[in-house]
């Protein structure tokens, strides 16, 4: 008799590695694991309900994106935000994106961003309002810049700046005023793309993100004051 498993059964642990890894990053951007939070395997397969194989895959996963970090002899750390690192992040970003621009014009590839146009440049009453679509929408609308630029290899290492970024770069949008200026900010860029002022939208697109930047490291410094006083004083407001 044989004994292996069928292709549905080799899919369960895969998916149960993936969905915890999921479910930890959600812990993560949302700081329920705060920076500098030790924990240990156990903790983490007896919360999610899943064995420690799942737990083990995804924090390896997690660690090979910078996010938690093996504390030897102790478990797991989720490491420190360290805004210094952001910021030469950010500066990589924004080489990236420009010299994306200079590429799309000397290509003559203007045309490419029409796409990108009829989703940013619309009246006020028709722009996406849910936090989470706009973030969506301004993923795809800063690696459309780059896509334009037709260098696949500046996109993926685009891609992976962007990936670095992700857990601070989501809170820009969880305020109304911040959506609004996205729209306006990303309408001026397309703007001077399409007349062909690609040094004007370089500078747009600089003071865009360095904009954005600034925004988002007060809102996380903001939000992870509050999760550390909830963690400190769970019942507060109850007082």
């Amino acid at each position: 008799m044989h004994n292996y498993a069928t292709e549905s059964d080799a899919l369960v642990p895969l998916n149960r590695a993936e969905d915890t890894y999921r479910r930890l990053k959600e812990d993560l951007f949302n700081f329920r694991l705060l920076p500098g939070d030790d924990f240990s395997e156990n903790e983490i397969a007896a919360r999610m309900e899943v064995s420690r194989t799942p737990v083990r895959e995804a924090l390896f996963r997690l660690q090979r994106e910078g996010y938690v970090s093996v504390v030897p002899r102790m478990g797991w750390q989720v490491r420190p935000l360290d805004f210094e690192k952001f910021d030469q992040i950010y500066e990589v970003r924004i080489l990236l994106e420009e010299s994306s621009l200079q590429r799309l014009s000397r290509k003559n590839k203007v045309s490419s961003i029409g796409a990108l146009m009829q989703t940013w440049c619309c009246p006020p009453d028709l722009r996406e309002s849910n936090a989470k679509a706009v973030w969506m929408l301004d993923e795809d609308f800063h690696a459309g810049l780059v896509a334009s630029g037709g260098n696949p290899e500046i996109w993926r290492i685009h891609h992976d700046v962007m990936e670095r970024l992700r857990i601070i770069r989501r809170l820009d949008f969880t305020k109304p005023e911040r959506v609004s200026a996205t729209y306006e900010e990303h309408a001026a860029i397309l703007e001077q793309i399409h007349r062909g002022r690609i040094g004007e939208a370089q500078r747009l697109l600089r003071s865009h993100i360095d904009a954005s930047r600034l925004e988002v490291r007060k809102i996380t410094l903001s939000m992870l004051y509050e999760a550390r006083l909830e963690k400190v004083t769970p019942d507060r407001r109850e007082q």
